[in-house]
């Protein structure tokens, strides 16, 4: 059986990137992401969630964007990859994620224990 680890590894291989729009936020907030994928992100306090979610922020977002852009979240990824989380300013990459790619993603999310960011 593949581990949740190899699987992220996978799939974050597989979501094309592209250039978010200097200063955007508008795709971050609360998101909920696999013990595994949180485990790989500095830990912040109680404080900081809390103060982040009655914003309807990320603990990992500042000013300067986000925290960890290269450890982010497979569903952090996925915005603005597929028309389903399509970037409210219309940035994408030049090839759009392939849908059976984005069913593996989707159906890992369903099997996986996910926790708040």
């Amino acid at each position: 059986m593949t581990s949740n680890r190899s699987k992220i590894h996978y799939f974050r291989k597989r979501i094309p990137s592209f250039e978010c729009q200097s200063g955007c936020q508008d795709c971050c907030g609360p998101v909920t992401t696999s013990t595994e994928e949180m485990a790989r992100l500095p830990v912040k306090s109680i404080a900081e969630h809390e103060a982040a979610l009655a914003d309807l922020n990320c603990p990992y977002l500042d000013s300067n964007g986000c925290q960890v852009y290269a450890e982010r979240p497979l569903i952090c990824r996925l915005f603005g990859t597929t028309p389903r989380l399509a970037c409210p300013n219309g940035n994408r990459p030049d090839v759009m994620i392939d849908p059976d790619t984005e069913q593996q993603i989707h159906n890992f999310f369903r099997n996986t224990r996910h926790v708040l960011v």
